[in-house]
């Protein structure tokens, strides 16, 4: 009798292949992750923090003159903005007096991107409070920035930036 030949049993376990394998997939998913981590930095982020910044830095000493007479006219100001973009601004004096007679720009905007800022031009609708609309505003945060003129002055009275919580 002739012996029987078994075939050759193959063995079990991590062969080279598997590990190619599995070295490509992890990198391929890190790749992927980072591709799309990049990609929506580069969109969503312009990166601008100030229009012409060396410019704004040339007269820095004119903005910090600017915001000591705004110190000296001792005004206060009170913001409400609701969701339906209803916006308005009062104005005091020192003595609580309302401000009246001045022209009143602001805008309207998210935080961390100028892609939805809206310009509102307030108008007064008794003295001291000035009103206007920004249009229908989604639930977050919003920063609203406006500037008081009195007259027709080129360089604001007053300035100001207030970070407002609207509730979904």
């Amino acid at each position: 009798m002739s012996p029987t030949v078994l075939p050759a049993r193959r063995e079990q376990g991590l062969k080279g292949g598997h590990v190619l394998a599995g070295f490509l997939a992890f990198f391929g998913i890190i790749f992927a992750v980072n591709g799309s981590m990049i990609y929506n930095a580069v969109t969503t982020n312009a990166g601008l923090v100030a229009n012409e910044p060396y410019r704004k830095g040339l007269h820095y000493n004119e903005r910090i003159a600017a915001d000591e007479r705004q110190a000296q006219l001792h005004w206060s100001d009170g913001v409400s903005l609701v969701r339906s973009g209803a916006l308005e601004i009062t104005f005091a004096a020192g003595d609580g007096a309302p401000v009246s007679g001045l022209i009143v720009k602001a805008v309207v905007g998210r935080p961390a991107t100028n892609r939805e800022d809206k310009p509102v031009t307030l108008t007064e609708t008794t003295p001291g409070t000035y009103v206007g609309d920004a249009g229908a505003l989604e639930a977050g945060a919003w920063l609203l920035s406006f500037e008081a003129f009195q007259g027709q002055a080129a360089e604001p009275s007053y300035r100001a930036r207030r970070r407002l919580w609207l509730k979904p």
